[in-house]
C-alpha cells in the first residue's frame, strides 16, 4: 500500500474517533437499538461522545507531547502508550458511569460504550508486555458491535454500514501492516480482541 495512503487511513480512522463512528451510525442507521430519539438529541449526544472519547484523551496525548513525556502524537513507541491509554481507560469509565446513572433509558448506548472501555482497558494491560494494534482494536470493536445490534435486533438496516465497516477494517489493517507499526499477530490479536469484547457485549448484555 502506498505509504501516503496507509498514514491517511491511520488518521482518519484513529482509534480514539471509533467511538463516534460507531454511534453515528447506530444514531441514524438504527433507532431500534437505542429507541425514538428527535434529532437535536442525536446531535447533542454525538457532540458529547466526540469530546469525551476524542478530544479531551487527545488534547491529554498532545500535553504529553509538548511535556517531552512521548515523542510522537503516534504513540508508535510501545513504552510511550502506557500512560496515554491508561488515562483514555479512566475517562471512557467515567463517562460509561455518567451515562449509565444518568441515561439509564438509554442502555445501549452506556453498554456498547463500556465495552469500548474493557476493551481500552485490555489494550492499556496488554501493552505492558506487547505491542497489539489498537487501530485493529478499534475497527474490529465497530464491526462487533453492529453485527450484534444487526443480529439482536434483526435490523436489515445495518447491512450496508456493516458491509462499509468490514472493508474499512481490511483497509486499515492493512494499512498499519504496510507502515510496519504492527507485525500479523498483532493485528490479528488486536482483530479478536475488538470482535470479541464488542459482539460479546452487545449479544449477552444488550
Amino acid at each position: 500500500m502506498n505509504p501516503r495512503l496507509a498514514h491517511l487511513l491511520s488518521a482518519l480512522f484513529h482509534p480514539l474517533l471509533m467511538p463516534t463512528m460507531l454511534y453515528a451510525v447506530i444514531f441514524y442507521f438504527s433507532p431500534v437499538a437505542v429507541g425514538p430519539l428527535n434529532n437535536q438529541f442525536r446531535l447533542l449526544m454525538l457532540a458529547g461522545i466526540v469530546i469525551t472519547t476524542f478530544l479531551i484523551p487527545a488534547l491529554f496525548i498532545y500535553i504529553l507531547y509538548q511535556a517531552e513525556a512521548v515523542g510522537d502524537l503516534r504513540l508508535e513507541d510501545q513504552r510511550e502508550r502506557t500512560l496515554p491509554f491508561l488515562v483514555t481507560t479512566v475517562v471512557y469509565g467515567t463517562f460509561t458511569y455518567f451515562f449509565y446513572w444518568k441515561l439509564d433509558q438509554l442502555a445501549t448506548i452506556s453498554l456498547v460504550l463500556g465495552s469500548i472501555t474493557v476493551a481500552v482497558a485490555l489494550v492499556t494491560l496488554i501493552n505492558l508486555f506487547w505491542k497489539i494494534s489498537a487501530h485493529s482494536v478499534g475497527i474490529s470493536g465497530v464491526v462487533g458491535s453492529l453485527v450484534g445490534i444487526h443480529y439482536k435486533f434483526a435490523d436489515t438496516d445495518l447491512f450496508y454500514p456493516i458491509l462499509l465497516a468490514i472493508v474499512l477494517a481490511g483497509w486499515l489493517m492493512s494499512a498499519r501492516l504496510s507502515l510496519n507499526a504492527h507485525h500479523p499477530s498483532q493485528v490479528l490479536a488486536g482483530c479478536l480482541l475488538g470482535l470479541g469484547i464488542s459482539f460479546g457485549t452487545v449479544w449477552w448484555l444488550v
